[in-house]
């Protein structure tokens, strides 16, 4: 851990600080601390900036209600600006967005950027506008049972391959598993989100376990 003396404030006593969804890894906004905002921050745990418009502190989510929980804020290589990872209350940007960042100005038609969640809300696009000759609207007609069988052969298939000790075969088989799961998530209304927070449950846990082990 640094000090945040060590920290180089800009000539008017402000550093960028690039708020980030620690769930989705989404960039939220990019907002200025001084060093009082910074040390709010972190004595409250909740973002705290200095509003350059109006010349005065603002806690995030003072009149809104849309706190963000800081779990982690990281400096750069040069300790001249911050990353600050969070859990979010409610919508980043104050015209309602999740984040303040969403206005496209260029997208790439050779790549494109692909994420759990993006799968996610496509699969949820083939059940509620079921599309001709989708795989994936036709395991959503057959119902669960169908979808359950799915997981539970591509289950065997990881299985095989990982006895097998065929890397790639396995990569292949836990990509098959993986969306299989997520049709049954969709079917059964299951988020990302909910596996986010029990997996994060079991970690806190885990990690209290371990520190009550080092203090015997």
């Amino acid at each position: 851990m640094i000090d945040i003396n060590q920290l180089k404030f800009d000539e008017k006593g402000l550093i960028p600080a690039i708020v980030v969804d620690a769930k989705t890894k989404d960039v939220l906004t990019l907002a200025y601390m001084n060093k009082e905002s910074l040390e709010i921050s972190i004595k409250e745990e909740k973002t705290c900036f200095w509003s350059r418009s109006r010349n005065e502190l603002w806690r995030k989510g003072e009149t809104s209600g849309n706190y963000q929980h800081i779990v982690s804020i990281t400096a750069d290589c040069d300790n001249d600006a911050l990353t600050v990872l969070v859990e979010k209350d409610g919508p980043a940007c104050h015209l309602g967005e999740e984040s303040c960042f969403h206005n496209p100005v260029f997208e790439s038609d050779e790549r494109q950027a692909f994420s759990l969640q993006s799968l996610m809300t496509l699969i949820e696009g083939r059940k509620t506008e079921k599309k001709e000759g989708s795989y994936t609207t036709y395991l959503f007609e057959k119902g669960i049972d169908k979808i359950l069988k799915k997981v539970g052969e591509e289950c065997t298939e990881v299985i095989i391959a990982g006895k097998a000790d065929d890397k790639k075969e396995t990569i292949y088989e836990i990509a098959d598993l993986t969306y299989h799961v997520m049709v049954m998530m969709i079917e059964m209304g299951i988020s990302l989100e909910d596996i986010h927070d029990e997996l994060t449950s079991r970690h806190v846990i885990d990690k209290k376990v371990k520190q009550e082990k080092m203090t015997k």
